[in-house]
């Protein structure tokens, strides 16, 4: 149904030029064996810290856009570089690296995504590819941590403002991660979470402008610092809410998750999302290479300079295979 039958097939990995099959052992096949249990749904039950945190770190936000007018052009073009840095800590770091091992990365280049997942502050890796791999083993339905079927608002934020569901905890518990904790780049940085979001997500973008170009504390904190970790917050949750709500699905017309192109620019590359679901393996998320997705070609570039290796593609047979059986027409390859 969404991409479980293409995902036990031969996949094809590129390895310094060479092509050779390897059979998927990721966890993120959807199981539709899971069923949701009858009866009343558990009430739902806020958590206050988050909702008051949540409410401060947006106000703060909506203060730090407002004052745009008074940083200089160089805290606004470090505020994009630390956008850049922080989304890619989530997007070829915890997503396709640590989620769906689509890649290989070394030692550097783990290190690297692990400083700028602490920058991007969304939950260390090893707990942020854990839900993740729920989210696509059992995707809308109880046991999924952001259940679209829920609706926006929950999909969104607001599954972040209440306590999980039963069934999401129970599963959660249940996946492989193995291959997470014997990452010694993945324990260390849970292990000094806390400490690392401090320097990363807060101190180095308020204070890099405020000492080599003479920026305010005040300006650093609320646009390179709060406002852009916002906006890198929101450009994340609407894969989780709008890529499955609004678009087209050429590949699988029978899942929710859509092909969005706002989401794919404003999540460097994430939008391509029935796709995803339906071949969620490949390392481009996408069958169009570096078009909108600038994590492809992060990707693409650290294989270039040896950084990365063994990318997992999927055939252009396969996808156009999959497309006229299961797509809703709207398939164009290129």
């Amino acid at each position: 149904m969404t991409g479980a039958e293409d995902h036990s097939t031969n996949l094809a990995r590129h390895t310094n030029g060479d092509v050779f099959a390897e059979t998927s052992t990721v966890e993120d096949v959807f199981d539709d064996t899971y069923k949701e249990k009858e009866g009343p749904k558990p009430p739902r039950k806020l958590v206050w810290k988050n909702v008051v945190l949540m409410c401060l770190l947006h106000t703060g936000a909506v203060y730090g856009l407002l004052i745009i007018p008074s940083a200089s052009i160089l805290t606004l073009a470090f505020s994009v570089f630390c956008f850049l840095i922080s989304a890619l800590g989530v997007t070829a770091g915890a997503h396709r690296l640590w989620s769906h091992r689509s890649y290989k990365a070394s030692l550097p280049l783990r290190i690297f995504l692990a400083t700028a997942n602490s920058m991007a502050f969304q939950n260390d890796i090893y707990e942020w590819a854990r839900d993740h791999r729920v989210h696509h083993k059992f995707s809308e339905t109880d046991a999924d941590p952001h259940n679209a079927v829920r609706g926006f608002f929950f999909s969104h934020i607001g599954w972040l403002l209440v306590r999980k569901h039963p069934d999401v905890i129970e599963k959660g518990r249940k996946l492989e991660l193995t291959d997470l904790k014997a990452d010694k780049v993945v324990m260390f940085q849970r292990k000094y979470y806390k400490p690392s979001v401090l320097l990363m997500c807060f101190f180095v973008p308020m204070y890099i402008p405020w000492y080599f170009w003479g920026e305010s504390l005040w300006i650093g904190y609320f646009v390179p610092g709060l406002l852009r970790y916002t906006l890198v917050l929101n450009a994340t949750w609407l894969v989780n809410s709008a890529a499955h709500m609004w678009g087209n699905r050429p590949y699988d017309h029978g899942i929710n998750p859509r092909e969005n192109k706002f989401v794919t620019f404003s999540a460097i590359g994430e939008g391509y999302h029935n796709y995803h679901h339906t071949f969620p393996y490949d390392y481009a998320t996408s069958e169009f290479g570096c078009k909108l997705n600038l994590t492809t070609c992060f990707i693409d570039t650290m294989c270039y300079l040896g950084l990365a290796k063994d990318c997992k593609s999927v055939s252009r047979e396969l996808v156009k295979a999959r497309a006229q059986r299961t797509g809703d027409g709207s398939h164009r390859s290129g």
